[in-house]
């Protein structure tokens, strides 16, 4: 049937409705088709094309509002500050993850519902793995539109490797990129055929990658691709072929407006697959289910220092837990202390930070572990990297804060029933300085 189109968008519907006790369409089991794909995980690449418009062109926050916009964006500037969700692998492929899904989702709504003015959200960002397991359209509506149908705001997202990983045989039309894309970066707002009979409609991002400019903050997504690990956000030479490098194109693009405008606000870069995961120096433990993307870090790190700016802080999902890695570097004759916060904890299940030896269960690093050792021939004069903090047992989201002078990244922990959240950690950095500050 047509799908409805509307000149404004939608973000709820209106009237709060209770948690589903089942999935719509049943899940089956995955394990027989990741046996079949095998390596392919390891090295089967997407292509995409370039956004909507130019590479330096931004998406603004007032555009994702719509007829509401210029009143959002007068409330945010008057109060002085804004405050925005994210997090990142929040699809439920198995009912038995379900309820930890529903327990975030419902937190992230009651927290955009009750939370009083300056310090009421104004968007979810999603860091990419919505659906699982690889973004097929009948499970849109059990993995993300019935989870957020009473979250009152708009969901903007980075694609995630569940969200475009090519399963051989896919017809062009099925493929994840195209759903992706048809859900949050349609030209238009109306209701998609994943949405079913619910009203949220789709965000109008100008691609898979773009840039979000809003009151106090600007943030530049990436798409990393579609491999396990490690993200990919170029051909990196022709070792993947299929890649394009427009990301490299697009990302330097987007750093020399921010230093051609002077931009005051915080700077964020986005991306799926994280540049740090923790992993143990010695051999004697394995390391957790995902790792490191040094690559990627390095391509961003060198375009970094060819236009003069870095992000004041990197935010990233996919590994299964919450991970806060404070960077210290010299750069632009200036030591920086940027952040590099892992948030996968979004209800599709919890891997612990470390990997385990033989069965046996894995030794939990130290809060504080200076793991510099994780840094891999990088592209900036590194002077410290250190594991400031991380929760590997229960699920929880990011809930950021900026103003004229500060950037507050805190991560709210669920409670082992779901049903009640707390302020677990929290990083502040002034951006006049790029160092981390006491709360």
């Amino acid at each position: 049937m047509p799908q409805p189109v509307f000149g404004q968008p939608i973000f709820n519907e209106g009237i709060a409705s209770a948690d589903p006790s089942h999935f719509l369409v049943p899940h089956p089991s995955d394990n027989q088709l990741y046996k079949q794909l095998g390596d392919a995980l390891q090295k089967n690449t997407v292509g995409f094309g370039p956004m909507r418009g130019k590479p330096d062109d931004t998406y603004t926050l007032a555009t994702a509002y719509g007829a509401r916009g210029d009143d959002t964006v007068k409330a945010i500037l008057a109060n002085g500050k804004i405050v925005f969700h994210a997090m990142g692998d929040s699809g439920a492929s198995d009912f038995r993850d379900y309820t930890s899904q529903l327990h975030v989702a419902d937190q992230l709504t009651a927290d955009a519902l009750q939370s009083p003015s300056p310090d009421r959200p104004t968007f979810l960002y999603h860091l990419g793995d919505i659906v699982y397991n690889f973004g097929e359209t009948k499970y849109y509506y059990d993995q993300f539109y019935e989870p957020f149908r009473n979250y009152p705001l708009p969901i903007l997202a980075i694609p995630g490797n569940h969200d475009s990983f090519l399963v051989p045989g896919t017809a062009p039309e099925a493929a994840p990129l195209e759903i992706f894309s048809h859900n949050f970066c349609a030209t238009q707002p109306g209701i998609t055929v994943e949405a079913g009979d619910l009203h949220r409609t789709s965000m109008t991002q100008p691609g898979v990658y773009f840039t979000l400019d809003a009151p106090f903050v600007r943030i530049i997504g990436l798409f990393s691709n579609a491999l396990e690990d490690p993200g990919v956000i170029s051909s990196e030479g022709g070792k993947w072929p299929n890649v394009p490098d427009l990301q490299l194109e697009y990302l330097k693009a987007q750093l020399t407006r921010i230093q051609s405008e002077n931009y005051s606000g915080a700077v964020l870069i986005t991306l799926h697959h994280p540049p740090f995961v923790f992993a143990p120096q010695s051999g004697a433990q394995s390391p957790g289910s995902h790792g490191s993307s040094p690559s990627v870090l390095r391509q961003i790190d060198t375009i970094c220092s060819e236009v003069g700016v870095y992000p004041h802080a990197i935010l990233s999902g996919h590994a299964h837990n919450y991970q806060r890695f404070t960077r210290t570097l010299s750069f632009g004759g200036k030591n920086r202390e940027v952040p590099f916060v892992v948030c996968g904890s979004g209800g599709h299940h919890i891997n612990s930070v470390g990997g385990s030896n033989s069965g046996q269960p894995s030794a939990e690093p130290v809060f504080g572990t200076d793991v510099s050792y994780l840094e891999v021939n990088p592209a900036v004069q590194v002077t410290k990297l250190v594991l400031a903090k991380y929760q590997d047992t229960e699920f929880g989201y990011l809930r950021v804060a900026v103003d004229g002078q500060r950037l507050r990244i805190a991560f709210h922990l669920l409670d082992g029933t779901g049903l009640n959240q707390s302020e677990y950690d929290v990083v502040t950095v002034d951006l006049a300085t790029s160092t981390v500050v006491a709360n």
